[in-house]
This record gives structure tokens, sequence and C-alpha cells, in this order.
């Protein structure tokens, strides 16, 4: 059985008394979101912070899960027909990417527009993943700039594929008629255990029935975007990741919540253990992004499914050049019951409202 990968001893331990010192402070109990930044993101020990390899087709190259750009070439290329014309209709020369990982996305953009693109920003909290980024497009290095942090102001066209999902959630949770909050604590045997204190927060929905229920809400994927809002003076943003608009997520058939881990591609719903060697995610509440994107000032210029937005953008026909190969890893982008249905593309604009290709057809922005 190869391809299950544990962090190194050291690496772990020292992630375990960071969150240890953590729940201490906060007085013995710690809402998931911190613990979920703390695993994730915690410098040189969360997931996103480690040097383990993460992205990758097998699990025998020792990574955790494939994205669209890790696929096949061909999503990259779709997707820049959409920013060549944001480009044009924003009267933008930058793309702005949000989380590259290994920088395939770039390097994709960068090779199909050329000089269409006179600066390509990436805004990455990871400094090993910006190591990989920098060799991945040594070929574009004078066109490529990395910061830390966004502007203060900005412009062009934002692009974010599988970025809002690994952004931290808080845990609700509703058992006998009644919410809590759930947390983390330090457990009896040693490791971490759930912990549910009774809070004010409630789902923006009210869930139907009187069954047990846990879900999520998303206030930094909200905030996110509300500082992107603030930022981006002219321009347009894609944000391409799984989810769902809060009709279907806080469905009351949905009871299990959405949080789910990925590790050696394989998943699973505990991310209690192998803190640091394992990707957490959960899925995205659209409507929550698209309310808070209005309320700070940009316009929702589209909601659709992925593969209808691909399609949009021409992969079909990109598909009929590419190899027998390629054509069959793009079937994957496509195809409802890979990737083409649960993953969601949504646009938003800052400056005056257009309408994007991508959702030419199959826009589902009346259902957010």
């Amino acid at each position: 059985m190869g391809g299950v990968k544990t962090a190194p001893p050291i690496l772990t331990t020292a992630l375990d008394r960071l969150i240890g010192r953590a729940i201490q402070r906060a007085g013995g109990w710690l809402p998931f979101d911190r613990f979920m930044a703390l695993a994730l993101y915690a410098p040189g020990m969360g997931y996103y912070a480690n040097a383990s390899r993460k992205f990758g087709h097998m699990p025998s190259s020792g990574s955790d899960f494939v994205t669209a750009p890790e696929l096949t070439p061909l999503f990259g290329q779709a997707l820049a027909v959409q920013v060549d014309e944001a480009l044009k209709q924003t009267g933008t020369d930058e793309v702005w990417e949000f989380g590259a990982g290994s920088g395939a996305l770039a390097l994709q953009l960068l090779d199909t527009l050329g000089e269409r693109i006179a600066r390509y920003r990436i805004v990455d909290l990871s400094g090993s993943l910006r190591v990989r980024q920098q060799e991945t497009l040594a070929a574009h290095a004078g066109k490529v700039e990395w910061l830390s942090e966004l502007p203060a102001a900005m412009r062009g066209v934002v692009v974010g594929n599988e970025v809002l999902d690994a952004m931290p959630v808080q845990l609700l949770a509703r058992a006998g008629g009644h919410w809590f909050e759930r947390g983390v604590v330090a457990g009896a045997q040693g490791g971490w255990a759930w912990e549910d204190r009774p809070t004010l927060l409630r789902p923006p929905l009210d869930i139907e029935g009187e069954h047990d229920y846990l879900t999520e809400i998303h206030p930094q994927a909200q905030a996110f975007v509300a500082t992107l809002a603030d930022r981006l003076t002219q321009g347009a943003a894609f944000l391409i990741d799984y989810g769902f608009p809060e009709s279907e997520y806080y469905h009351p058939q949905r009871h299990m919540g959405t949080v789910m881990c990925h590790q050696g591609h394989q998943a699973d719903g505990d991310p209690l253990v192998a803190v640091g060697a394992k990707d957490i995610t959960a899925h995205v509440d659209f409507t929550g992004i698209a309310l808070a994107a209005q309320d700070a000032g940009l316009a929702v210029l589209g909601y659709a499914s992925q593969g209808r937005f691909l399609i949009n953008c021409g992969l079909l026909a990109l598909s009929d050049q590419a190899s027998i190969a390629q054509r069959a890893l793009a079937a994957h982008l496509v195809h409802e019951h890979e990737m083409g249905e649960l993953f969601k593309v949504i646009a938003l604009g800052a400056g005056e409202p257009w309408e994007p290709l991508g959702f030419a057809e199959g826009d589902r922005s009346h259902t957010l």
C-alpha cells in the first residue's frame, strides 16, 4: 500500500505543541476555524506551509490530490479565453492569482495569452509552494511577481481555483433542538477531540426538521471577498470551486456537513488526526460569496457549473485538436458525474457590469 503519507514526526509534534498552546490560551477550547487555520497555515508546519508534495496525478508521486490545471493544460487554455475577454472588457493587462498551487494554471495562462498579460501577480501564503511555482514559471520570470498580501489597490483579472474551499470554516451542530459551535479540545488519551458549546450563531437558512445536524458557516471566505472588493478598483474575478447555492448547501438532508480531508489521493472526514499531513476543506456556499461581493460593491457577472463554463469557453474545440489521452482527461472537467457539476464558477466585476462568454449558456445566477 503506497502513497499514504504521514508528516515527519518532528513537524507533527511541533504543530501539535503549537495547537496545544493555542487551546490553553483560549481557555481549553478552540473554535474549529482557528484549529483549521493552524493545521493548514501555521508557518513551516501547517499543511500548506510545510514542504510535503501536495499536487499530482497519482499517490505514487507522494501527492495528495489533483486539481484541474494539473489534470490537463486544456483547463487553463479554456480559462484563458475568458481571461482574455475580461482583460479587454475591463481595459486592464494584469492577472492576479490566489493560491497558485504548483503554478500549473499560471503557466497555462501565461503560455496561452503571451503579451496580453503585462504582469502576473501571485498571492500565496505558502513559502514552499512559492519555490515550486518559481521553478514552474522560470520561462516567464520577468512577468511574475509574488505577494504575501493584497496591495491597497489593484486592477486586472483575478483567478482563484480551489481557493475558497481551503479557507477556515466554523462548525455549527444542532442537537436536541439546540445549536452549538463545535470546537477542539485536548483528548483524554492524547491527541485532539471535539467539544460543542452553546452559541448564538446560526446558519443563514433555517434547517427544517428536528434531527441532529452538522454544517459550516464561512465568515473568512466572505471576508476575503469583501477585501477583494475593497481593493479591486477595475477588473473582474473568476473563482472556481466545489460547492452549492445555500438552498442546496443547507438542505435538511445534508446533515453531516461538508468538511473533508485529502491525503495520498484518499478522502476521509476526520481533521483531528494526521494534523499538518493532510488537506482540510469544506464546500463553498456560493450564495454567501455572492451576497458578500454585492454588499461590498462588486457585481455578480455570472454563476455556472464548471462543465458549462468550460464548454462556453471553447473546451470542446480545444479538445478536438488534442491527443486522445488529453481528450479523456478533459472529459473529467465537464462530465456531470466527475468535476463538471460539483465544481462551479462565479464571476464578480468591479466597474461597469458586462456579460462574460463563460456564462453565455447555462447561467445559474438566479439560483443564488
